[in-house]
C-alpha cells in the first residue's frame, strides 16, 4: 500500500457513477457533481465492464497528480474490482478512494464485480448515512475492501462546494490510519523487547 504520511499535494479527483443513479451520493455533502474527470458506464455486459476499466486506466495514467477516486453506489464495487485486478503501476497512482453508499447498489448487480476478498492496494473510506439496518452489511463491505467506515448525515446541497473538502476528509482519515499503525508497531516492538 502506498504510504500517505508524506502526501501533501492536491489530488486529481476522478468521479465515477452508474448511469442508473439519479444523483451521486457525494452531492449530499455539497460537493460538485463531477471531478476533474468523470466516468460513467453501463455495467450490463462484460464488454461494458472492460470498456469502463480501460477508461479508468486511461484517466488514472493521464493524470499529472496522484488520484482520489470518488464513487457512488454500484460504481464503488466497480472501483473495488478494478483496484484488485489492475496492474500495480496503475493502482500505485491512486492515493485513495471515497466510496459513497455502496449498500444502495442492487445485490444482483454487485456480482458483476466479484473480486478476491483482499484489501484494495490504496486507502479507502466507505461513507454512508447512519442507518442502523445497513450497519452489518456496510461493515462487511468495508472489511472486504480493507476500507474505513464513516457514517454521515445528509446536508442540504450548497452552491460552491469544493473538492478541497473531500481532500481534507481523506487527509484526516489517512493521517489517523498512519498514526494508528505507528502506535500498533510501537506497541508490538515494546512487547518484543520485554519478552
Amino acid at each position: 500500500m502506498t504510504s500517505l504520511a508524506s502526501w501533501r499535494e492536491d489530488l486529481s479527483v476522478i468521479t465515477l457513477s452508474d448511469p442508473q443513479d439519479n444523483r451521486a451520493a457525494w452531492r449530499t455533502l455539497g460537493w460538485p457533481a463531477e471531478g476533474s474527470r468523470h466516468l460513467t458506464g453501463a455495467f450490463t455486459t462484460r464488454s461494458d465492464r472492460a470498456r469502463w476499466a480501460a477508461k479508468l486506466d486511461r484517466a488514472v495514467t493521464d493524470s499529472d497528480r496522484s488520484v482520489l477516486l470518488i464513487a457512488s453506489g454500484l460504481s464503488c464495487f466497480a472501483v473495488g474490482w478494478w483496484a484488485k485486478l489492475s496492474p500495480a503501476n496503475y493502482a500505485a497512482r491512486v492515493a485513495g478512494a471515497l466510496l459513497f453508499a455502496p449498500g444502495d447498489a442492487r445485490e444482483d448487480l454487485r456480482a458483476r464485480f466479484a473480486a478476491p476478498r483482499i484489501a484494495m492496494p490504496f486507502s479507502s473510506l466507505v461513507i454512508d448515512q447512519a442507518l442502523t439496518e445497513k450497519d452489518a452489511e456496510l461493515q462487511r463491505i468495508a472489511a472486504d475492501w480493507g476500507s474505513g467506515l464513516v457514517r454521515t448525515r445528509e446536508r442540504p446541497e450548497q452552491e460552491g462546494g469544493s473538492w478541497q473538502q473531500a481532500q481534507r476528509l481523506f487527509r484526516r482519515f489517512t493521517n489517523a490510519v498512519v498514526e494508528n499503525d505507528v502506535r500498533r508497531v510501537s506497541a508490538l516492538q515494546g512487547l518484543r523487547s520485554t519478552g
